[in-house]
């Protein structure tokens, strides 16, 4: 049989064609098709240890590459195994391609324990993902990865899912050459009336403020712009962290869920929202009430309304939308006033909420290289610490997923971020429980021979659990795990392995962590950074004194 122009080439042939030069995944018996092309097209294979944490590389490297991350699988537990990081990827609207091989046309489930057999592996797909589709020709499946690429390129991005039938992959082709030609797809445009409306209503405000979700990222450049031109105050998502550099003057930072911000926006005769749905999860469980008008924009029709209703929509592409709005735009700019009193605020609530973690945190953020990429997971020290604590200057160089909360992301996503940009400075700072749900991730990193700053900050295992029983007057079960040697597991893998006691060697120990090549981990056992009971007490007093300020 010749594999030299089979249907696997023509498919992996248009995905390079769009720009994509690394896929993560791992080899099986039926996916080998997709493989046997990828040095002759320039595709690099990165083989993660588990199919989840190749669909969270590839959502690191996906944000640090601007181009959509591609996991290829194999049939079966391959596919399933990497279901979790699609349903990450529909939770925080990121693009995603996962490629499987599928039974050959004409059969399907039969249960007569054929090798990764599954019931319906393109309907469990599909039901995490945006779609599913199991084609029937090469052809189809050439025009399934256009359809891809146009929704990650001009729609509201989401994962995706292609299941290519084994004698499809490795037939000889049909497709046109020209078939496999990258297009170019128009971004959605908002109509004019709505672009009216919102400028009308912005000219007349007096206090206008902007709040910034992931869909504003791909039009960071002129969010600034308009909020220069309108002298309103910004504050993201945890999904548009560093929309506007977050040193700005008029930046209130990633700072959503916090109480201390929500004065600004009730008292707002105007909020722009730009592509968030201001959900519960970026809200920590609290509501907006704005008293003000509002004004939202989102390239996606069904979630212009989510959660808050709007007096104008405006449905289109942020890319067009935003710069057409700030030419409509006829107002002086003004400069608003109390904002540095919010960020003292925010900044006091946020050391209140775990005073120690947040210490530790600044601790660990005063010692990263400016330009560093930092990842995180579903861990206290992330969203109690790092989510805070870190202060970037452009967006998507903080890597982690607030609204899916998953556990395991931050280490392969920050193997695909150092994938992606090799000569940067990537740190993952994660939590004890968070790492072992991906730690043989370490040594895919160590085989990449990859530049990379582990932070495990361990605290006896799933803390945040313990601290909800412990709430419900539930004797603490099932969270108090047992730890590795965490610097002798590093060296196992091929890294680096270090513990720091103190907050003089914890200074010491990063610092060269980071300088050094290769894999390093930093093991910080929490409890020898706890402060003690009265500082504790003392910061949450403040907290305490500031919420009432603010009532």
């Amino acid at each position: 049989m010749s594999f030299e122009n089979t249907g696997g080439r023509a498919l992996m042939r248009t995905i390079r064609n769009y720009g994509v030069d690394t896929v993560f995944g791992i080899p099986g018996t039926h996916n080998l098709e997709f493989y046997r092309v990828l040095g002759d097209l320039g595709i690099a294979a990165v083989t993660t240890r588990h199919e989840q944490g190749a669909g969270y590389a590839a959502d690191g490297w996906s944000q640090r590459r601007g181009l959509p991350g591609v996991v290829i699988t194999t049939s079966g537990p391959g596919l399933l195994n990497a279901l979790s990081a699609a349903g990450t990827a529909f939770c925080e609207s990121r693009p995603l391609l996962i490629l499987s091989p599928g039974t050959p046309r004409g059969t399907g489930f039969e249960d007569r324990g054929l090798l990764h057999e599954s019931k319906d592996p393109t309907g469990a797909a599909g039901s995490v993902m945006l779609w599913s589709r199991r084609v029937e020709s090469d052809a189809e499946a050439v025009e399934a990865i256009h359809d891809a690429f146009r929704l990650f390129e001009s729609g509201r991005p989401r994962p995706v899912h292609i299941e290519v039938p084994l004698d499809v992959l490795e037939a000889a082709s049909t497709a046109e050459e020209s078939a496999l030609e990258r297009r170019r797809f128009d971004l959605a445009v908002p109509e004019q009336s709505g672009l009216d409306a919102a400028a009308r209503m912005l000219d007349g405000a007096s206090r206008p403020v902007i709040i910034a979700g992931g869909g504003a990222l791909p039009a960071a450049d002129e969010l600034l712009l308009l909020a220069e031109t309108l002298g309103a105050p910004v504050i993201t998502s945890l999904n548009g962290k560093a929309a506007i550099p977050e040193s700005h003057p008029l930046s209130l930072r990633a700072e959503l869920r916090l109480a201390a911000t929500l004065p600004i926006i009730e008292a707002a005769d105007v909020v722009l929202i730009i592509g968030s749905k201001v959900g519960e999860a970026e809200l920590w469980g609290r509501t907006l009430e704005p008293r003000g008008s509002i004004i939202r924009i989102d390239i996606d029709e069904n979630r212009i309304e989510a959660n808050l209703a709007a007096d104008v929509a405006v449905v289109g592409d942020s890319r067009v939308a935003l710069p057409a709005l700030r030419r409509l735009l006829t107002r002086e700019p003004r400069q608003p006033e109390g904002l540095d009193a919010i960020r003292q605020a925010q900044r006091e609530e946020a050391d209140a909420f775990s005073p120690g973690v947040m210490r530790l945190a600044r601790e660990i953020t005063a010692l990263l290289p400016g330009h560093a990429t930092v990842s995180g997971d579903s861990s206290q020290i992330t969203y109690y610490g790092m989510t805070s604590a870190v202060v970037q200057e452009e967006p998507k160089k903080f890597l982690y997923m607030p609204a899916y909360a998953t556990l395991g992301y931050g280490l392969p996503a920050a193997i695909g971020a150092a994938v992606a940009e090799p000569d940067s400075s990537v740190v993952c700072v994660l939590g004890d429980g968070a790492l072992m749900f991906s730690v043989q991730e370490l040594v895919t990193a160590a085989e990449q021979k990859l530049n990379l700053t582990v932070v495990c900050v361990d605290n006896g295992g799933y803390q945040e659990i313990r601290e909800n029983e412990v709430d419900r007057g539930i004797e603490p079960v099932g969270v108090e795990l047992v730890q590795p040697d965490w610097p002798l597991l590093a060296v196992a893998f091929g890294g680096s392995g270090h513990t720091a006691t103190d907050y003089a060697s914890l200074r010491s120990t990063l610092t060269a962590a980071i300088a050094e090549p290769g894999v390093s981990l930093v093991h910080v056992p929490f409890a020898l950074f706890q402060p003690d009971d009265a500082d504790a007490d003392a910061a949450t007093e403040k907290a305490g004194d500031v919420h009432a300020a603010q009532r």
